[in-house]
């Protein structure tokens, strides 16, 4: 079968993993002090951390519409399937918007990721895998739906600037979080992301336990592929971040990302996470 593979930029896979597999983004919308952007085109991580860090309002992100997934699907319509891999539906309104659209498409399959950045980027990759022996478009997405279960991401914040200014953390927790040094481990659990653990201390050394705790003395991790995904961090935490996972990870591949436009809005910068799959 001819598949096509696409995803949203939310999926922070690197430019080359996407034209080695040969995946096409559709860029959501960043707005910036009223003006519309697209993500990973028009505008950075850099640029709406240079905008925030020089007195400027938070920027937001906004879902692809349902023209947008239609003017993508009909450029496809010669293949035998396309897969489409969206932000997680509880996330965004990518995922409705993306079924809408290709109800007029019939050899389009629009799979909920139920993650962002590269827990996300995992289900790609997976599509793209099981896209070279598929013979059932059905029967692929079915696998793909049950695969996003398997992921698991996870994120370490060094501060919490970035929440509080888009609403989804007080200034009071915030500033008890900032004077007990506290950084909030946030992980995506049933399409959701929810504060499962609080470090303290040193970033550094909180993302070196962070990433032993995640993934030391376990049997049910999936050791083909994991990802160190950030917005930005010091060259100190990326060292502790890298030596911790070659000293209790053992994963045959080990992708470096930067986190698109959609995390570094929510989050900012010292942000960092390690993205993997169950068995």
């Amino acid at each position: 079968m001819k598949i096509k593979i696409l995803s949203d930029s939310t999926c922070d896979l690197s430019p080359a993993l996407l034209a080695e597999n040969d995946i096409t983004l559709t860029p959501l919308t960043v707005v910036k002090d009223g003006e519309q952007f697209k993500d990973g085109v028009t505008i950075t991580p850099a640029d709406i951390f240079s905008h925030v860090s020089n007195g400027g309002e938070l920027c937001s992100t906004s879902a692809n519409s349902i023209g947008e997934y239609e003017d993508v699907f009909s450029q496809y319509t010669d293949y035998d399937g396309v897969i489409l891999v969206t932000i997680g539906s509880s996330f965004s309104s990518c995922y409705q918007n993306a079924c809408v659209a290709a109800s007029d498409y019939p050899n389009v399959r629009v799979i909920d990721s139920q993650n962002l950045s590269t827990g996300q980027g995992l289900v790609v990759l997976k599509a793209c895998a099981l896209a070279k022996t598929a013979t059932d478009l059905d029967a692929l997405a079915d696998e793909l739906r049950s695969y996003t279960t398997r992921v698991e991401a996870s994120f370490l914040v060094d501060k919490l600037n970035y929440l509080v200014k888009g609403g989804r953390c007080s200034a009071a927790a915030a500033l008890g979080a900032n004077l007990l040094n506290l950084k909030p481990c946030i992980e995506v659990r049933d399409g959701k992301m929810t504060v499962v653990k609080k470090y303290r201390g040193n970033y550094a050394k909180c993302l070196a336990n962070y990433v032993k705790e995640r993934l030391s003395d376990r049997e049910d991790l999936d050791r083909s592929t994991l990802f160190i995904t950030q917005t930005v961090v010091s060259a100190e935490c990326d060292s502790a971040v890298k030596a911790a996972v070659a000293q209790y990870g053992q994963f045959d591949k080990i992708y470096e990302t930067k986190a698109g436009c959609t995390v570094s809005c929510h989050c900012g910068p010292g942000t960092l996470g390690i993205l993997f799959v169950r068995k």
